[in-house]
């Protein structure tokens, strides 16, 4: 299918919302167009509708030119945009693979599109041939993300590169954790597919959660979609400003993307000697999927929340059974939850 095929007609015919400062470039000297207070306070003004300066900031850090770029408040707005641009209420579908991340069925769920489920084999794989044989005539896009959460392995690119070759929609490949992966990124390959969308985020590596910034990757013609469909200044003026400092410095990024896989790795090897640990899966991400034995996860949880240690409990998340999902964190926070999986254990 064309791009224009795989939208909704009415977003395709969507003449959107333009401001003044969509169509000026350079600087002005005067701004008089959008009704805002004239009094200079550093928050008087609408901030830039299309946030250039943290794009080609942006840019240099990823390797993928501005145009190529959208900026969301999350990445949730991301996925969200990605049902309501291509995706017919009550009409259309879409692909997952299953376990992962619970916003693409809610967001689905939200815009009345039929969420399909894959499962993932019994050691985390991913099965191309499933996914594609869930996809029909209405499905337009099929979520993965690698790596993946919960399981938090990454999936190989080869594999990644072949789907999307496969599949006539919308590939979207969500890389929240790829910093922490040695798989690498989709982001190289974005001209061989054209209607492939991948993910990103300042709120993992780039410890920048509390921004509220998600990233897009796709062709210039799937970024206009999205800039039709968003709200005319949905990335603020105090986030952009936040988004320029932390990308200011790209080498203390990838530095602390670095320590944090040091640490996971290490506190996987704790882990794993604990007795009452079943196994830790293998990580490509910032956190740990943690088996525990005899069936105890709920209370295993239950017993870290009485002592303040809060982790997520997968154990009804399909093959996840009598898991916990661990984030790695600082010195401190290991330590604590180490020695409260110990207590647990002597009690």
């Amino acid at each position: 299918m064309t791009l224009k095929e795989l939208t909704r007609p009415n977003i395709w015919a969507l003449e959107p919302y333009t401001c003044a400062r969509d169509e000026f470039k350079g600087d002005a000297s005067a701004w008089l167009d959008a009704n805002e207070n004239s009094v200079i306070t550093g928050l008087n003004r609408y901030p830039d509708p299309l946030q250039w300066e943290v794009k080609k900031q942006l840019s240099a850090v990823v390797s993928v030119a501005p145009e190529n770029i959208f900026l969301g408040v999350g990445s949730d707005e991301c996925i969200d945009l990605c049902y309501r641009v291509f995706c017919r209420p009550g009409i259309d579908n879409v692909v997952a693979i299953d376990p992962t991340y619970g916003m693409y069925g809610v967001c689905a769920g939200i815009n009345d599109v039929e969420y399909r489920r894959v499962a993932l084999n019994n050691d985390f794989s991913l099965d191309s041939d499933a996914l594609l044989a869930a996809t029909d005539a209405n499905t337009k896009v099929i979520w993965i993300c690698s790596p993946n959460n919960p399981t938090a392995n990454a999936f190989p690119l080869q594999q990644l590169r072949e789907i999307a070759s496969r599949f006539g929609g919308i590939t979207v490949i969500d890389e929240a954790y790829a910093d922490f992966s040695t798989h690498g990124t989709m982001a190289g390959f974005l001209s061989e597919f054209p209607r492939m969308i991948i993910m990103r985020t300042f709120s993992k590596a780039w410890a920048a959660a509390a921004m509220r910034l998600g990233i897009a990757f796709a062709s210039t013609d799937i970024i206009n979609l999205f800039n039709k469909v968003k709200y005319p200044y949905n990335i603020n003026l105090l986030t952009q400003r936040q988004a320029l400092q932390v990308l200011a410095d790209k080498d203390h990024i990838r530095q602390v993307a670095a320590q944090i896989v040091k640490i996971r790795n290490n506190l996987a090897s704790e882990l794993e000697s604990l007795p009452l640990v079943e196994k830790v899966y293998p990580s490509d991400a910032n956190f740990l999927l943690v088996k525990i034995k005899n069936a105890d996860a709920t209370g295993v949880y239950r017993y870290l929340c009485s002592r303040g240690v809060v982790v997520r409990n997968r154990s009804r998340v399909k093959l996840c059974d009598n898991c916990l999902r661990v984030t790695v964190g600082n010195e401190t926070e290991n330590k604590l939850l180490l020695n409260c999986l110990n207590e647990y254990n002597a009690d």
